[in-house]
């Protein structure tokens, strides 16, 4: 396969893959919660979140929707909801999230990385856009960058992933909140997926600029002709 296909490649699976990063920044669906229910015929607090927002959903469950020893749910359940903003750097202000004050700590920290993921990202996009308009050695050149750049962008995103995980588990684990059962959800698995693609697909954009390996043992890469991208 030319090398320019495999670059082409490539930089396909990097637009899928902040494709899926910036969906899973900009939505609220990382990690489901809910409480226990005891009961049929109740009203429960169950409650979805991301990285920006909360959203709390009241849902009634029936004795259809009751299983004993479940939590409240499933949150495509109808019901009320109302949704707020963290507010992470809003300085002066004493904000409590989910009612458990460490917690903000840990949402500051994933969604400061989660920008840094997308800031890399555009840094990224930027030298593959000058790669794509330019000409000669500097064409090739802004390739190393650009992949550079993308892995970057996915190592933040895991560790957003990491900090959220975390996030979610000592949440769990306090006595000071409602909520005992958790899933994550569909946002969740878009950061997976775009962590992936990026960090993966970053390092194979920088191994694909790198130059052409010598082809006899006795020829140094110095000595070795360069690989243009056509």
């Amino acid at each position: 396969m030319h090398k320019r296909t495999k670059i082409n490649i490539a930089i396909f699976v990097l637009l899928v893959g902040m494709a899926c990063m910036f969906t899973a920044v900009v939505t609220d669906h990382w990690a489901v919660l809910s409480p226990q229910v005891d009961k049929a015929n109740t009203t429960c607090e169950a409650a979805h979140f991301g990285l920006w927002r909360l959203c709390k959903k009241y849902i009634y469950i029936n004795s259809e929707n009751f299983m004993q020893g479940h939590g409240c749910g499933p949150i495509s359940l109808p019901g009320e909801e109302n949704c707020t903003y963290f507010r992470h750097f809003t300085p002066g202000l004493d904000t409590e999230i989910f009612e458990y004050k460490t917690q903000k700590e840990y949402n500051i920290s994933a969604a400061a990385i989660s920008i840094f993921s997308l800031a890399f990202t555009i840094l990224g996009s930027l030298c593959l856009v000058g790669s794509c308009t330019g000409k000669g050695k500097g064409r090739d050149y802004l390739l190393k960058p650009a992949g550079m750049f993308f892995a970057f962008a996915g190592l933040c995103a895991f560790i957003s992933l990491e900090v959220m995980r975390q996030s979610v588990k000592r949440m769990i684990e306090s006595e000071d909140t409602i909520w005992i059962e958790y899933y994550f959800a569909w946002s969740f698995a878009c950061a997976c997926t775009g962590f992936v693609l990026l960090f993966l697909t970053g390092i194979a954009l920088l191994l694909l600029s790198m130059p052409q390996m010598p082809r006899n043992p006795w020829e140094t890469c110095m000595d070795a002709e360069p690989d243009q991208v056509e």
